[in-house]
C-alpha cells in the first residue's frame, strides 16, 4: 500500500510542477546568497582599504554596514522563502495530498 502511495505522489503533475519550482527558487536563492557572501568574502581578501575606509569622524568603517547588509540580506531571502513556501508551495503540496488520498 505505501509504495503505490508513493508511486502515485511520484507521477502526479503538482507534485512534479512542486518539485521544479521549489528547487528552481531554491538554487536562484542559494545563487544570489552566494554572490553576496562570497562577494563580501573577496572584498575582505583582497580589497581592504575599501573595507577600512572611515565613514565621517567616528569610528564606523564601511566594512561594518557592507558586514550586517549580508546578515540583513540573509534574512530578507529567508523571508522571502518561507512567504512563498508557505502560500504556493504548500497549496501544490495540499493539492497534491488531496489527489492521492482519493
Amino acid at each position: 500500500m505505501q509504495d503505490d502511495m508513493v508511486q502515485r505522489i511520484l507521477s502526479h503533475p503538482k507534485y512534479q510542477e512542486l518539485k521544479a519550482k521549489r528547487s528552481s527558487f531554491g538554487w536562484w536563492l542559494t545563487l544570489a546568497m552566494m554572490v553576496v557572501y562570497y562577494g563580501f568574502i573577496l572584498l575582505v581578501a583582497f580589497n581592504k582599504e575599501f573595507l577600512s575606509q572611515r565613514m565621517g569622524e567616528g569610528v564606523m568603517t564601511v566594512g561594518i554596514p557592507l558586514g550586517f547588509g549580508v546578515i540583513m540580506f540573509t534574512i530578507v531571502i529567508t523571508a522571502i522563502y518561507v512567504r512563498r513556501a508557505n502560500t504556493e508551495f504548500d497549496d501544490l503540496s495540499a493539492a497534491v495530498a488531496k489527489a492521492v488520498r482519493k
